[in-house]
């Protein structure tokens, strides 16, 4: 019994008949109708006549019909082996020259599992096929686990060996036998897909090879209703993901909602756009709002904040005592992540992402309804973790349910735009209570970002929260050996210890770090006609051309501090910043120079101009409903802040002068610890290179980037330590010589009293307040492994990282750089139909000949063009850069000016009569013994709170102890064996264990600096 099959061929007609034997196909050739062809370029049409029937018995096709809608899924196992070759047709052998087949399990080499098994040979025995190895995903709905689907419109045919994949829909191209003339319109598609050859490939070579096991993402096209006009759209989750949940029962765990936002962040909730807190049955108010802002970090930093995250969300669950957290307690948290362009984010941290079931390849459009996509806007509810190892970490490991929004905007837009969809776009609509910010590559403590909300919690005024961060060094601490991630980690840590808790103190921290704080989203709104700190805060997206003044460009590169500001000085509000020393994260720091520099450019420029800012606007103070001695401590802080300023201004000036006596002092022959007067020669030496260094550093700091003058800047700040080591030596060594003359020792010449006197109370109050305090807060290992590395580029803090910053104030970035406008100057070429397009242009001749004749005129006129002008950018960046040399050029001179006034004034080895020497020395100590004192009161009002709340707890165990106790008695009805105790029902045995628990919990709470 056979069936006929027709193909068609050229116009030519065959007859195929399928044996129902073997999956043998014989054809005939139709005699009684004409054969019709395209004419030959030939003269002469060649005549090829049909294979003899013995090489039409040696044809063979595998039986396995194709499917009609979806491709071939294939029967064997993973333990299936290639069967040998037919004898009589050995096409290949195993090995080629000793080298393993690709894709032959039987090799003796073990054979490639990546490359797909090559095609069979025409005149082969059926065999396996490329196509054996790829995995069908199901289309239809029998196939859909988890139900559901849009109405398909047209869906796959077929796949490579379809007919509309590589010809018309009325031809199909075989290479096989004899062939019958016969109609082909007789037969649907489904039955002349079945006649493709699956092993046959046609159309150009493969773009590139696929891997084995591995099916390519097909789509088709659906019917969706819009939403408001807007796309929204749910979509399932992976198949394999789905598998392994612990919780299928809602729909935010097996579906994904994709929104395509077309409008801006201010007017997303005007717009109707919702998130899924806010509809149907995952309706929840939101306590908790995590910002997690990235732009091309890879996969192993995301994982390493996600995974963080993620901890510190089960540690919130785990508290089942509190009034807020408990169980549930990850529904009143919501994880926002902000991609900053769609094309600049990582490739892999967008598969970190899908492996979290977050994203999804394929979903998002670029234009809804006539109307340019924004943002795209992916939730889910995650149950699985990747830590930084890519791992995935489940329930089994403590990990809870999290509600993740992640946001993928179209265009790179910088940070301050990411905040904007975070506070005004997604915080409008959720309403949360706490906000927390935090960096790609930041790795939050296990129970960080609940030491940052319980800041919040205790103390009602508190409208923003700092934590400590750590610098990232390395594993098994490797990374102390650069000296630059050494400096960074010791200076990460003495502001922990003596900037923070001092501005804490007073009430107003002046920076909190993007890489990990938090806000009262209340604090933040504006008033009724706008104004406030969020106003102020973004007001640096929106300045361009003459509203962008140098002072305000480089204030808002720093435009966390002037949003620390706006909150402490909010008009009729008492609101205060705190900083959480408990909520640590540990985040990288920059291991290399230029990317250290490009880094301190912002951070000096914007803090500089900023504490400008605060002081200037200091009075705003008063119009707050702050108390007397807040507002009197606010005032101090200020006095602070201007002294600081101060010392910055003229930092180049004081490290020379202090160099240039206290080095010069051993230039007498009597005090020359070398001899031969080498102390003189060392010291001039030193003296001529720091002063051409400085001069260089203007050159190089305005002629050249820091990527581009490595060996530059690395060899100026090599002189520096230089000059720093030589300064420290002679200051110890005067220290010593004079401790030596007072103990009874014979040396030769000794400082005077009050230079000695100077020397050692700056270093007691620098470095000897440095370990005392690092010891008072229990951390004091970074002294013995960083100081060294800190102090040896001090100069280079003070000389190169301020020299750059301010020859480069003009260089301010105002988003995307380059010209996105389009031009339609020109007109447009307009689609009408198909490959037609409509367009302007000269049709008759007259209007050609105008052309011409007015070019020719206009040349022998010499009419004159006019001046198209400077544009704006460009008058922009001049007006920039003029202000820039003012401000270096004033700078300069004033640094030099009173370097050369004192330095002659003040001779070499007048250390003892020199005045202005002993005004920087005793301001260093004063300016020290300020932080050491604002940091040992905050460590003793941290320390006196947790003393109260333990009492707190104490006393509240003691009643419930009590209730017990009476609840026991009344139950048993029995007479008291022991003593009771007060009036509370406690016996002696259980106040003595309470108040030893007590005792111990307060003692482990008040060594806060542990945590």
């Amino acid at each position: 019994m056979s069936c006929p099959r027709v193909t068609k061929a050229n116009g030519n007609r065959y007859r195929r008949t399928e044996s129902r034997y073997a999956g043998r196909y014989s054809y005939e050739f139709d005699r009684e109708e004409t054969i019709t062809r395209p004419a030959s370029s030939l003269r002469n049409a060649p005549t090829i006549p049909p294979p003899s029937a013995s090489v039409a018995d040696e044809m063979h096709f595998s039986s396995r019909p194709a499917s009609p809608t979806r491709p071939w899924s294939p029967t064997r196992g993973p333990d299936w082996v290639r069967p040998p070759s037919v004898a009589g047709s050995q096409y290949e052998r195993a090995d080629l020259n000793g080298s393993p087949r690709p894709g032959t399990p039987s090799s003796r080499y073990g054979g490639s599992p990546r490359r797909p098994l090559p095609p069979a040979p025409l005149f082969s025995k059926p065999g396996a096929g490329a196509r054996d190895t790829k995995i069908d995903i199901g289309d239809d709905e029998d196939d859909d686990p988890f139900g559901g689907g849009g109405r398909t419109i047209n869906s796959r045919h077929g796949g490579r060996g379809s007919v509309q994949s590589f010809t018309s829909g009325s031809t199909i191209i075989t290479d096989e036998r004899d062939l019958e003339k016969v109609d082909l319109e007789e037969y649907d598609d489904d039955e002349t897909n079945s006649m493709v050859d699956p092993n046959l490939h046609y159309g150009p070579a493969p773009e590139k090879q696929g891997r084995r096991g591995v099916r390519d993402a097909q789509v088709s096209k659906k019917e969706v209703q819009l939403i408001n006009g807007e796309l929204i759209l749910e979509c399932k989750i992976p198949t394999i993901l789905h598998s392994f949940l612990p919780r299928r029962d809602d729909r935010e765990f097996t579906h994904m909602r994709y929104t395509a936002v077309t409008c801006d962040p201010d007017d997303f909730t005007q717009r109707g756009y919702t998130l899924r807190q806010q509809i149907g049955r995952t309706m929840r108010e939101t306590e908790l709002f995590i910002c997690v802002t990235m732009y091309n970090e890879d996969e192993i930093h995301f994982t390493r904040t996600m995974h963080g995250i993620m901890r510190n969300i089960s540690h919130f669950c785990s508290r089942s005592k509190s009034r807020t957290w408990g169980k549930d307690g990850w529904k009143k948290i919501v994880v926002c992540i902000i991609a900053d362009g769609r094309k600049k984010v990582h490739p892999r941290t967008l598969n970190a992402l899908a492996a979290l079931g977050v994203y999804q390849e394929g979903i998002a459009k670029n234009i809804v309804n006539q109307k340019q996509v924004n943002a795209h806007v992916y939730e889910y509810t995650t149950q699985v973790s990747l830590d930084s190892d890519l791992k995935f970490k489940g329930a089994e490991k403590g990990i809870v349910p999290v509600q993740v929004v992640f946001c993928l905007k179209e265009h790179n837009q910088k940070k301050l735009n990411s905040h904007r969809w975070f506070f005004n776009a997604f915080g409008r609509a959720l309403q949360p209570n706490i906000c927390i910010l935090l960096d790609v590559g930041t790795r939050p403590e296990p129970t960080a970002l609940y030491h940052l909300w319980k800041a919040f919690d205790q103390d009602s005024n508190v409208a923003g929260a700092a934590g400590e961060i750590k610098a990232s060094k390395g594993k098994n601490m490797l990374g102390l050996l650069n000296p630059l991630v050494a400096s960074q980690n010791f200076e990460y840590k003495m502001s922990n210890i003596l900037d923070k808790p001092l501005e804490s103190v007073f009430g107003y921290i002046t920076v909190l770090p993007g890489a990990l704080s938090a806000y009262r989203f209340f604090a933040l709104q504006n008033d009724a006609e706008g104004n406030g700190p969020l106003n102020q805060y973004f007001k640096g997206e929106t300045l361009h051309g003459k509203d962008a003044d140098v002072f305000t460009a480089n204030m808002y590169l720093a435009e966390d501090r002037i949003l620390c500001w706006e909150l402490v000085a909010k008009r009729e509000e008492r609101w205060v910043l705190r900083f959480v020393k408990s909520a640590v994260g540990e985040t990288d720091v920059p291991d290399s120079i230029p990317e250290f520099i490009s880094q301190r450019r912002r951070w000096l420029n914007g803090a500089f101009f900023a504490a400008v800012y605060s002081i200037v606007n200091v009075k705003q103070l008063w119009k707050t409903d702050h108390s007397i001695a807040r507002k009197v401590l606010l005032q101090i802080e200020s006095v602070y802040q201007l002294l600081q300023l101060i010392f910055t201004y003229f930092g180049l000036a004081n490290f020379y002068l202090a160099f240039f006596f206290i080095a010069g002092s051993l230039t007498d022959k009597k005090m020359d610890p070398f001899g031969h007067n080498m102390g003189k020669y060392i010291f001039v030496v030193l003296r001529y290179a720091c002063v051409l260094v400085m001069c260089l550093q203007f050159i190089f700091s305005m002629g050249n980037r820091p990527q581009g003058a490595k060996k530059l800047y690395l060899s100026s700040m090599i002189v520096y330590s230089i000059v720093m080591i030589y300064t420290a030596f002679c200051t110890l060594y005067l220290v010593v010589l004079e401790l030596m003359a007072k103990t009874g020792h014979d040396v030769p010449l000794t400082v005077s009293d009050t230079l000695f006197v100077n020397i050692v109370i700056s270093l007691l109050s620098t470095v000897g307040l440095y370990f005392f305090t690092s010891f008072m807060y229990l951390d004091p290992w970074h002294m013995f492994t960083s100081s060294a590395q800190y102090f040896a580029l001090l100069p280079s803090y003070i000389c190169t990282l301020q020299c750059y910053a301010f020859c480069n104030t003009h260089d301010v970035t105002w988003g995307t750089k380059g010209d996105n406008s389009l031009n339609t100057d020109l007109g447009t070429a307009r689609i009408i139909n198909g490959s037609i397009v409509e367009v302007e242009m000269p049709s008759e001749q007259l209007d050609i000949d105008s052309g011409y004749d007015a070019a020719l005129r206009n040349l022998r006129d010499r009419l004159e063009v006019p001046d198209p002008g400077i544009s704006e950018s460009q008058q922009q960046e001049d007006y920039y850069r003029a202000v820039r040399t003012y401000m270096v050029s004033v700078w300069m001179v004033a640094n030099v000016v009173l370097a050369m006034a004192v330095s002659e004034v003040y001779g070499v080895g007048s250390g003892g009569t020199n005045v202005y020497l002993a005004i920087v020395l005793w301001a260093v100590a004063a300016l020290a013994i300020i932080r050491a004192i604002g940091s040992t009161t905050y460590a003793v009002l941290y320390l006196v709170q947790k003393i109260v709340e333990g009492k707190a707890k104490f006393e509240a165990g003691n009643i419930a102890s009590a209730n017990a106790s009476a609840a026991a008695s009344s139950v048993g009805g029995g007479t008291k064996s022991n003593m009771s105790y007060g009036s509370k029902g406690l016996n002696v045995t259980d106040k003595i264990n309470e108040t030893k628990w007590a005792f111990s919990r307060a003692m482990h709470k008040a060594m806060f600096w542990k945590k």
